[in-house]
């Protein structure tokens, strides 16, 4: 993606003095919730209104989408309020039947993403198309795959690309539905800064108290606009009720967003908020990842315990001073930072240990 700047004129087009919004429900159910809704949205900060027309679901038996009269109801909603409309697409016939009801704005899920054969499939039958196609982060966190899908559209001759974070997929409970690994769309955003990157707080929180705050931290993060999911009825949707929001929320939390812009006077500031968020981000994979640590240590103290061996081994602990210094040095750190780092964090290892062991 050597000509990556072309890719960005469909957001340029907009003339926006706001982020790009894509909002709708989950899923289409009727065609009253489908113009009900799109109503609602037709005089907001909304440029794309969104429906699932087909639902992916992880095992058989739940409601997998309306289907192909969705995209009547899409059609008559877009002639009505004016508003694109968008929705995901999986297989080659979700992508000739979206062209068909031309729709404006189609993504690629994430279960999607990460089946390389169906990228291609859904790249094949889009070949040279001028509409928008979207990307999600695939399930799990692997950013060759993530590219890997936009490059296949790209090579179709798709111009008007652009990736969608929706989290990542986890085993371990944490307050996320979808952990956002924030490092990795970082990493994308720095490689290709113009191709349009876009929050989805809804998959990432599953919970719509959370959606402010996710969205806030993304633009924080130079995003360029935001999918929210939206219904008139969240909490009896047909789909993923807990994280869609009404569209009087939706228009509260657009309205209370913080949006930096990136001016001459303001450039400064808008650099050090966005290097600074970064840091943020960071400092929290940081500290879960010495929590992990130390979950780690307590379980070699128990079993330090039920063998009767000592807490503290010189011998490990030498051989790993010695492995971090050198691999510090490989990332241009001291070796008197990696000692001092390492010694607290082997102090506090003791420390955990110590309280299992003469518990």
């Amino acid at each position: 993606m050597e000509n990556n700047k072309e890719m960005r004129n469909w957001l340029d087009a907009f003339k926006l003095n706001h982020p790009f919004v894509i909002a709708g429900p989950c899923s289409a159910e009727t065609e009253e919730q489908v113009l009900k809704i799109a109503h609602e949205l037709k005089n907001s900060d909304v440029s794309v209104f969104r429906a699932g027309i087909w639902k992916p679901r992880t095992r058989p038996g739940g409601f997998e989408g309306i289907g192909e009269i969705g995209l009547k109801w899409l059609k008559k909603a877009k002639e009505e309020t004016g508003l694109l409309m968008g929705t995901e697409v999986a297989t080659a016939a979700h992508c000739k039947l979206a062209l068909e009801y031309d729709i404006d704005v189609l993504w690629v899920g994430a279960r999607t993403t990460a089946n390389p054969f169906a990228v291609q499939e859904i790249a094949d039958t889009l070949a040279g198309t001028d509409k928008i196609v979207l990307v999600k982060n695939p399930v799990n966190p692997d950013m060759a795959l993530w590219l890997g899908g936009v490059e296949r559209l790209h090579m179709a001759g798709i111009k008007n690309l652009g990736v969608i974070h929706r989290g990542f997929s986890t085993y371990e409970k944490t307050k996320y539905r979808n952990i956002p690994e924030w490092q990795i769309a970082i990493e994308l955003q720095n490689k290709f800064p113009d191709l349009p990157l876009i929050i989805d707080p809804s998959h990432i929180t599953g919970n719509r108290n959370m959606i402010l705050e996710v969205t806030q931290e993304a633009l924080d993060l130079n995003y360029d606009g935001m999918i929210i999911e939206t219904h008139i009825d969240p909490d009896n949707a047909w789909s993923d009720a807990a994280q869609q929001v009404t569209p009087d929320a939706l228009k509260q939390i657009l309205k209370d967003l913080k949006v930096r812009k990136v001016s001459g006077d303001s450039d400064f500031e808008n650099k050090m908020t966005k290097l600074r968020t970064n840091i943020d981000v960071l400092d929290a994979n940081l500290l879960d990842l010495l929590g992990k640590r130390m979950k780690v240590a307590d379980e070699i103290g128990q079993v330090k315990k039920e063998n009767n061996v000592a807490v503290l081994q010189n011998n490990r602990w030498n051989e790993i001073q010695e492995k971090m210094v050198a691999e510090g040095a490989k990332k241009g750190l001291s070796e008197e930072f990696i000692t001092k780092l390492f010694k607290s964090i082997h102090q506090e290892s003791i420390e955990h240990q110590e309280k299992i062991i003469n518990g």
